[in-house]
């Protein structure tokens, strides 16, 4: 394997934490799965090489477990699958963080208050692929601008902030705070709370192209928030703190996100994500898609995250269900925690080393597996 990564074979007693999980909350999102891959194409197969034909039978086995107790379903997965650790040859540990489901008072008009909007994708922004991506564009964009001049750059934060966007209609609703905005950005998705009680939903539909810069990297080169402090919540408060410097922070990351409406029609489900079924609190996975491939099984122990388990480490069998620009690597995950600003309270300062196995069915184990 010429990647800068390998697969460790391991047993399920090598799991830490393992025969303390409770694998039962996945199986809805694994039906969800199955159903799309039944009804849609495929999921993209990632660089490691596991396809969707590889984890359909799988699924489809997990489907006669429903109302299995934790340790009938733990057996089955070790019966059907083979654990493998994911090491860096570079020696570095995984890594995670974890992202959530903002609730944003939103109205449907822009008035003196609620004057910061969010918008839909664009009709003039395309897709990019090595088959119309003009030379001299980066090979990292995967969106553009199409005009009579052909396929450019699209317009950044800072221009679309600046109003390179208005007046075409394509506000979806309007908030009070740029800086929320921002944030849902980053996480991808919302729910938009209206004045007269309508719950609304918006997830990603599309971004300008540009790649994702974090502004809490910004700040720590700066000296601004001092790394042990850093998470979501000081980065809102630096933001509090010097107003006057709000744009030009924010503008440091030049990409934008487009969404799209969505109903919520369950409180209990996330938003439906990049492998288009909806996310699970605490066991869904956001993974890098150019190696891994949606809806196959992770477990993820971290001894230093203890914030999401009542003190415990963490340690949960999860799905891979989303991706995101700063998800990069084999070992890099972003854990969702769920909607709201108690799941936001969870997530905003999960940044800990993990330990990274992949449940691979052994049909498809044979090939990882050394000779």
């Amino acid at each position: 394997m010429s990647e800068p990564f390998a697969l460790q074979p391991v047993d399920f007693t090598d799991l830490p934490g393992w025969q303390a999980d409770d694998p039962c909350p996945l199986l809805p999102a694994m039906a969800d799965c199955l159903a799309y891959l039944d009804a849609g194409k495929p999921y993209r197969t990632g660089g490691l090489g596991l396809t969707a034909d590889d984890l359909r039978p799988l699924l489809a086995k997990a489907a006669s477990f429903e109302g299995a107790d934790a340790q009938t379903l733990r057996h089955f997965f070790e019966e059907e699958c083979q654990p493998f650790r994911i090491t860096r040859k570079d020696g570095q540990p995984g890594f995670v963080t974890a992202f959530y489901e903002p609730e944003i008072e939103v109205a449907d008009q822009r008035d003196a208050v609620f004057k910061y909007p969010f918008y839909r994708k664009p009709d003039d922004l395309v897709d990019v692929n090595d088959a119309n991506r003009p030379a001299d564009m980066d090979p990292s964009y995967a969106f553009g601008l199409k005009d009579q001049h052909g396929i450019g750059l699209y317009p950044d934060r800072k221009a679309i902030d600046q109003g390179a966007l208005d007046g075409r209609g394509l506000e979806i609703a309007w908030a009070k705070s740029v800086v929320d905005v921002f944030f849902v950005h980053v996480q991808g998705a919302a729910r938009l709370r209206y004045a007269d009680g309508r719950l609304g939903r918006i997830t990603y539909a599309a971004k300008a192209g540009h790649a994702f810069s974090g502004i809490g990297k910004l700040l720590l080169d700066r000296g601004e928030i001092p790394l042990e402090s850093m998470s979501m919540q000081a980065i809102r408060a630096w933001l509090a703190d010097h107003p006057e410097q709000v744009d030009e922070v924010l503008w440091h990351n030049r990409s934008y996100i487009f969404f799209k409406e969505a109903p919520v029609e369950d409180l209990s489900r996330g938003p439906v994500a990049a492998a288009k079924v909806p996310l699970l609190a605490g066991r869904s996975l956001a993974v890098d898609r150019t190696i891994h491939t949606f809806g196959f099984p992770f477990f993820i122990h971290s001894n230093s995250l203890t914030r999401l388990d009542h003190g415990r480490p963490f340690a949960r069998l999860m799905l891979a269900l989303d991706t995101g620009s700063a998800i990069v690597g084999p070992a890099r995950g972003d854990i969702f925690t769920g909607s709201g600003d108690a799941a936001g309270d969870l997530a905003g300062a999960v940044r800990n080393d993990a330990d990274f196995y992949i449940l691979v069915p052994k049909q498809a184990a044979v090939r990882f597996v050394p000779s």
